[in-house]
């Protein structure tokens, strides 16, 4: 199983159906066993919001993946990616001794 984040819920006005959406990090097996682990749950989750939430429909939960965090991790690692190569490329030009024009701010150049 692997480890779960609850990102988000909506739920009908009427409470009947919830859909639940999680995040789920692991391997692709894990997450299906996790998934399943949920799926199997459900009634007893929805029995127990039922009576802590006393209400006399309790909503079926219908489990969704969300994505959004290992898609945001994964722009984090580009973006990191793209920050060291700039940088790695700064130092070798630095090293390099090459002299390109300065910029400043009023968009001439030194030299």
């Amino acid at each position: 199983m692997g480890f779960v984040t609850v990102t988000g819920v909506e739920i009908t006005p009427d409470l009947r159906h919830a859909k639940v959406f999680v995040s789920v990090m692991g391997s692709d097996a894990e997450k299906q066993a996790t998934f399943d682990g949920l799926d199997s749950t459900a009634s007893h989750l929805r029995a127990r919001v039922g009576r802590a939430l006393r209400l006399r429909v309790a909503p079926e939960f219908q489990f969704r993946e969300d994505d959004s965090i290992a898609r945001a991790a994964r722009i984090e690692s580009l973006l990191a990616g793209v920050r060291d190569s700039a940088e790695a490329a700064a130092v070798a030009q630095r090293d390099s001794g090459s002299t390109a024009p300065a910029e400043t701010g009023d968009g001439s150049h030194d030299g």
